[in-house]
């Protein structure tokens, strides 16, 4: 298992390409939430933030150089564990995701 964890987490940024695709996916996220925030839905749908922060972490973490391996694997970590607290709300408190 700690080798699947090195291979995954502890790897080499993936560079540009991946980086560019996730903070467009984090604008996207913001697009979305300030959509909703215009009319009236801010509330309902502060689910999207932490979709944006985890996309925005893991295209910091994938746009950092070859040599910063440890930081992109903290921050690649940082970004799965915000998203799987918002799946952990969404099982167990679904009033405080859905409103």
């Amino acid at each position: 298992m700690p080798s699947f964890i090195n291979q995954i987490v502890l790897s080499e940024p993936s560079g540009r390409p991946n980086s560019i695709v996730q903070f467009i996916a984090s604008f996207v996220f913001l697009g979305i939430y300030l959509y909703a925030w215009s009319g009236g839905n801010g509330d309902s749908s502060s689910w999207v933030l932490v979709m944006m922060v985890g996309s925005l972490l893991s295209a910091i973490a994938e746009s950092l150089p070859k040599d910063q391996r440890l930081t992109a694997g903290v921050l690649r970590a940082t970004a799965v564990t915000v998203l799987l607290c918002l799946l952990t709300a969404t099982v167990f408190a679904p009033q405080f995701v859905i409103g």
